[in-house]
């Protein structure tokens, strides 16, 4: 069984047991519960939603948060002096997906 959810603006195909990487989620930590299905696959039988599958939810459990390697920003104009540079480090939460119903 697996299933296409959509969390915050973005998709993701799911299985039970599986550990993703969302962007960051404004809740830190437990239970979460996802009704944004867009594909339900069972075996032989395949739910399409219309935009979402009615009834479908994805429960996940929040395991903890993670940085991501550091993006390097630079600007430059020439013959002008001009030079800037800036990092960033994007925070993403971990799912563990526990039961797609």
């Amino acid at each position: 069984m697996w299933a296409v959810v959509e969390i915050l603006k973005k998709q993701y195909i799911v299985r039970p047991n599986d550990k993703i990487e969302t962007e960051r989620l404004e809740q830190k930590e437990g239970e979460i519960v996802f009704d944004k299905v867009l594909l339900l696959v069972d075996g032989e039988n395949i739910k399409v939603g219309t935009p979402y599958v009615n009834g479908a939810k994805v429960k996940a459990s929040i395991t903890g948060e993670e940085k991501d390697d550091k993006v390097i920003i630079g600007k430059f104009k020439r013959r002008k002096k001009y030079r800037r540079r800036q990092g960033h480090r994007q925070i993403h939460s971990i799912l563990t997906i526990s039961d797609i119903s």
